[in-house]
C-alpha cells in the first residue's frame, strides 16, 4: 500500500535578494572601518547594523510561508507558527505606497485574532499568485 502524498507550497524571500543584503552590509562595514568622518562612520554604522538584521530575518525566516492540505506555517525570526485550514482566512489586499499599488497576503487567524502581513519580499512571488495557490490547496471554500 502506497503512502499519501501531500503536495506542499514553500515560499521565501528570493536568495539573489538576501545575497545582496549581506554584501551591501559588509561594504557598509567595511567603509565604517576605513572612513575618516566621525558623522558618516555613525550613518555607516546604523546602515550596516539594519542590512545585517533584514539579511539575517530573510536567511533564518526560510520559508517564509508554507502551506499544504493540512494548513498553513508561517515562519518569524526565532519561531514557526502553525495553523489548519478552519483557523485562518486568506485575502489578497491592496493598499497604496510610496504612490503605488501594491499587494500583500492577508492571513487571519480566526482563534486569537491575529494578522498576518505578508508582501512580494517575503513570498518572493506575486501575492495574487501565492492566494490563488493557497486557495487551491485549502480543501474546502473559506466562510
Amino acid at each position: 500500500m502506497s503512502e499519501p502524498t501531500t503536495t506542499e507550497h514553500r515560499w521565501a524571500p528570493q536568495a539573489p535578494l538576501v545575497g545582496i543584503g549581506w554584501v551591501l552590509t559588509a561594504i557598509a562595514a567595511l567603509l565604517v572601518f576605513v572612513g575618516e568622518d566621525p558623522a558618516g562612520k555613525v550613518l555607516l554604522t546604523v546602515a550596516a547594523l539594519m542590512l545585517a538584521a533584514i539579511s539575517l530575518f530573510g536567511t533564518v525566516a526560510r520559508p517564509r510561508l508554507r502551506a499544504d492540505e493540512q494548513g498553513v506555517t508561517v515562519r518569524g525570526f526565532l519561531s514557526s507558527r502553525s495553523w489548519t485550514w478552519p483557523e485562518v482566512r486568506i485575502r489578497l489586499a491592496h493598499g497604496r505606497r510610496l504612490g503605488r499599488v501594491t499587494s500583500t497576503v492577508e492571513l487571519t487567524v480566526l482563534h486569537d485574532d491575529g494578522l498576518i502581513v505578508l508582501g512580494q519580499l517575503d513570498l518572493g512571488e506575486d501575492p495574487a499568485d501565492v492566494v490563488e495557490q493557497l486557495q487551491a490547496l485549502r480543501p474546502w471554500t473559506q466562510g
